[in-house]
């Protein structure tokens, strides 16, 4: 059996629907499922036990000799949330249990790790893990991420096979219940309907012209084909960034999501809530040569244009 934590959320429910397409339907699905949006995201998959992510570490301890893999995506992700007892609680506290309950009974484990992990870059994308102690997260969403990574690479028990991923901007469907976490692209197919017009962020540094701050952004069908790829192949064990290794501005996509709307462009800016303005991300892009080359993965990523166009017309149109 295959467990995937977070199950109703974004990418946990398109990664469900991926192990479907290949052919698996022995699914645990791992949740907190009383949020009512999440609803749809696993109405229209199948899997064969549901359960609450509160009793799933118990159970799996009972019944790990049924569990060949789990994919734990479960995790806060708010970057604008800074009471860091729920990062604590959820990304750290919980991971650790996953990590252990897979190295005693030698379950496969892919989590999700963070880009966020980064900080503002200035030592870089790359996923060597004799670099990752030095790295400095700007919020504590990133720092739990961190935490975990470097507590786990401590461990001496561990599974055979386990791959920590640095997802960097991820988007597609399945994300509407996320309200302000949601991608740009989603906000933008909506400001759009509503108002005919997208809000972009003012660049408030003199190196980035407004809205073109930069980010990898990854479009979900290429993140789970790759968990799927691990799984399968099983390449070397270790921490990877998982992006398309091009940065593109948030004004190419924005332009994209009015193209794939077959509408004129029209961009306004507004500045950088304060909230977030000094732990905001100004570049991002992923080093990708681990993926590629140790790992072996070959199959191309979305460009961001085809992404966003396959997202709009065969997704958000469609809500």
């Amino acid at each position: 059996m295959i467990a995937v934590t977070g199950a109703a959320g974004f990418i946990g429910s398109v990664m469900v629907a991926k192990l479907n397409e290949l052919g698996f339907e022995n699914i645990i699905i791992v949740d907190d499922f009383s949020n009512e949006q999440k609803q749809n995201n696993f109405n229209n998959i199948s899997f064969e036990i549901k359960i609450d992510r509160d009793l799933f570490p118990a159970w799996a301890n009972l019944n790990a000799n049924k569990i060949d893999w789990i994919f734990h995506l479960g995790a806060r992700t708010d970057t604008t949330e800074f009471n860091y007892s729920i990062f604590q609680k959820l990304n750290i506290e919980y991971s650790k249990r996953i990590w252990q309950l897979c190295s005693k009974h030698n379950i496969g484990l892919v989590y999700a790790s963070s880009a966020a992990t980064y900080g503002n870059g200035e030592l870089g994308y790359d996923d060597d893990i004799e670099k990752i102690s030095s790295l400095q997260p700007l919020n504590p969403y990133g720092k739990s991420k961190q935490e975990f990574d470097l507590w786990q690479l401590q461990q001496t028990n561990r599974p055979d096979k386990w791959y920590g991923l640095k997802f960097f901007n991820v988007y597609g469907f399945n994300e509407y219940h996320k309200g302000r976490m949601a991608s740009v692209v989603f906000h933008s197919f909506n400001q759009i309907n509503e108002t005919g017009k997208v809000k972009l962020f003012r660049s408030h540094r003199a190196d980035f012209k407004d809205g073109f701050q930069l980010r990898d952004f990854i479009y979900v069908k290429d993140l789970v084909d790759v968990m799927a790829f691990l799984m399968i192949e099983n390449p070397a064990s270790d921490i990877y960034n998982l992006g398309t290794g091009k940065a593109r501005a948030f004004y190419d996509l924005a332009k994209a999501t009015f193209s794939a709307m077959k509408k004129e462009p029209n961009i306004e800016f507004i500045d950088i809530p304060l909230d977030i303005r000094d732990k905001y991300q100004y570049f991002t892009e992923a080093k990708m040569d681990k993926l590629r080359i140790k790992a072996g993965y070959k199959k191309s990523f979305y460009s961001l244009e085809d992404g966003v166009n396959d997202y709009v017309i065969n997704y958000l149109s469609k809500l």
